[in-house]
């Protein structure tokens, strides 16, 4: 299986059409269609349905696109380490980030000071939970993660930022408990909550909770604020979340309501152990430990 056969394959996935792909890869159709018709034989499976104006992905074409584009993305960026290897500061960084403070907050000071040092360096950031973006660190895609705690990093170095997220709720505004200045575990019972889907995450919220933990009513789980913050909106559910994801979505109809006892989390930078860092990576942890000392 070739690399450029994979660039093709995605390219009509992208596409969508055979034509037009072959138009974007400077191809003709034909061979085009005939680079494809080998890789299905190599693989011993279909992995489009050929439409007449439409190409759609079988399920074994799926997950082709999937591990196709995360092998491109890795090649891409191990060429521009090994490329840049003399010229090291002239690179990109590929940055995998929770929604909190330190995201919001820390992270552009850190890019801002750094940048000044490197102007050549450019940036790629994914924004995804702790599970999501440790799965992509393992997989060599992303250098760095800024992880929520509760979180697993036995497999990874860290170093531990100052900021302390607060969990409550997001509330509508319409909503009585947006009054309140405070959330004890007997306001949210019998209302519509939405939880994080993190396991671990949500052992800890159970453990604030106590016995109420198991009254609550969870209408849904979500992975990104993103996610669930247009069903607050819609006053259908109050969310479970940290103060900091928060203040990054406009706070025109719905507003944060802390816990009470405070329950706190924290954050931690993390890279993969055992690994030999590129010099765009060990100058920017220079400049995180730099910035945490100041």
């Amino acid at each position: 299986m070739e690399l450029r056969t994979l660039y093709y394959f995605l390219t009509i996935a992208r596409e969508e059409n055979i034509t037009r792909a072959a138009e974007v890869l400077h191809i003709t159709q034909p061979t085009l269609s005939r680079q494809m018709m080998q890789l299905e034989e190599e693989i011993g499976k279909p992995l489009m349905i050929r439409g007449k104006r439409k190409v759609k992905l079988t399920n074994a074409g799926m997950l082709l696109y999937r591990r196709a584009d995360e092998i491109l993305n890795l090649v891409d960026k191990t060429e521009k380490e090994l490329f840049n290897e003399d010229e090291n500061m002239n690179g990109k960084l590929f940055i995998g980030a929770a929604e909190c403070s330190a995201t919001y907050i820390f992270l552009p000071c850190i890019i801002q000071s750094f940048s000044q040092k490197y102007p050549q360096v450019t940036y790629d950031f994914y924004t995804g939970n702790a599970d999501l973006i440790k799965e992509r660190i393992d997989q060599g895609i992303i250098d760095i993660g800024i992880l929520l705690e509760p979180v697993d990093i036995e497999k990874y170095d860290f170093i531990r930022l100052p900021q302390k997220e607060r969990w409550g709720i997001i509330v509508h505004k319409n909503n009585l408990l947006s009054q309140k200045k405070y959330i004890v575990s007997q306001d949210l019972m019998n209302i519509p909550l939405l939880n994080t889907n993190r396991s671990i995450v949500q052992n800890e919220i159970a453990s604030w909770f106590q016995e109420d933990y198991e009254k609550l009513h969870f209408l849904a789980t979500y992975n990104l604020l993103s996610n669930a913050i247009s069903l607050v909106k819609q006053d259908l559910g109050s969310v479970i979340s940290i103060e900091g994801a928060f203040y990054h979505y406009s706070q025109d109809e719905v507003t944060f309501v802390p816990f009470y006892p405070t329950l706190k989390t924290g954050c931690v930078l993390v890279w993969k152990k055992h690994q030999v860092l590129s010099p765009i990576v060990e100058q920017f942890l220079k400049q995180v430990y730099n910035a945490l000392e100041d």
